[in-house]
């Protein structure tokens, strides 16, 4: 036990939904990408269709045994006037503005999670952040120097696929698997660190951080954007690694049932879920409507979205009502 990680405890954590829809559409969404070479090809290569375009982002609301509140952004979407919508609503961009959101986390860099930049930035251009060190030259230009990132369409006509207007100013942290003391960590805060999986994903990205969070006398939190290593990776993890060897839930997309396609493998994750002991998992996103459902069938304990979904301008092709994760505007407390 000598030899596991600590890395403190807080009293808990909130997690506010801003927006898990990364698009709209599965089908456009994959119709988009096959029309460019396909899931192999740079997402920068590809002439996604606006409209259909969302973004994923969450706000962690950390509450330490000391009394103090900290807050982390959990990435930043992709359609900017979806995000500045959901910002908004969630009173994000007023929050940026008076200083009262510690950090950034982006995930990684997939395009619902990241090209939504300059709706943060616009807010808070100097925002503490913490992201992959695996970026690409698009990546770091869309970030640092205001580029606008431009394709030709299938009828060859030039368009701009994403831009940022709002060049990053403040400190960036490139994470690797190392962390930053070669512990494999890098702690936030108290109770509060992140591990960065060097996983390899469609549309040629790498690397995602995980967030682990020590709730006290509950167990370890596992936060995700998409969860690319694998779900049973990241629990392994925290439960191999750290002094607090108690799963107590999750939070994010777990990369499952991604366009509802199942998979033989899926039931042996439910089980592997089931026997981990987490007690609330608050899954959404790319964990797919059909995994949820019938995980929670058989007892995983899956915490159920509202009808908070119906109060965004927009919604999924998918959102069909079911409950079966927390949706937009939803929020789950650990």
């Amino acid at each position: 036990m000598n030899n596991r990680l600590d890395f403190g405890a807080v009293e808990s954590l909130r997690v506010d939904v801003i927006s898990e829809t990364g698009w709209f559409d599965d089908a456009t969404f994959k119709a988009d990408m096959v029309a460019y070479g396909g899931s192999e090809q740079s997402q920068y290569r590809v002439a996604w269709t606006p409209e259909n375009a969302g973004g994923y982002s969450a706000l962690l609301t950390i509450t330490g045994l000391d009394g103090a509140v900290r807050r982390i952004l959990l990435d930043t979407g992709w359609n900017r006037a979806w995000m500045d919508e959901a910002y908004a609503r969630h009173g994000i961009d007023r929050m940026l503005e008076r200083g009262e959101i510690d950090l950034m986390v982006l995930s990684h860099w997939h395009l619902d999670h990241f090209w939504g930049i300059e709706t943060t930035l616009k807010h808070d251009p100097r925002l503490p952040l913490y992201a992959p060190a695996t970026w690409s030259s698009e990546d770091q230009a869309l970030l640092q120097e205001r580029a606008v990132i431009r394709v030709d369409d299938s009828a060859g006509r030039p368009v701009d696929i994403c831009a940022n207007a709002v060049a990053y100013a403040g400190e960036l942290t490139l994470t690797s698997p190392e962390g930053e003391d070669g512990s494999g960590l890098y702690r936030l805060f108290p109770g509060v660190a992140m591990h960065m999986f060097d996983a390899s994903m469609l549309l040629r990205v790498r690397g995602e951080n995980v967030l682990y969070i020590n709730v006290a006398d509950k167990g370890i939190v596992t936060v995700t954007g998409c969860g690319h290593p694998g779900i049973m990776t990241l629990l392994d993890f925290a439960r191999t690694r750290f002094h607090q060897e108690r799963l107590y839930g999750c939070y994010g997309g777990l990369h499952l049932s991604i366009f509802d396609q199942w998979k033989p493998e899926f039931d042996t994750i439910i089980e592997e879920v089931k026997a981990s002991g987490m007690v609330k998992m608050g899954c959404n996103h790319c964990t797919g409507w059909m995994w949820a459902e019938k995980a929670a069938t058989h007892g995983v304990p899956i915490v159920e979205g509202s009808d908070a979904y119906l109060r965004y301008s927009r919604h999924s092709t998918a959102a069909h009502g079911s409950h079966a994760f927390l949706g937009n505007g939803d929020s789950v407390t650990f």
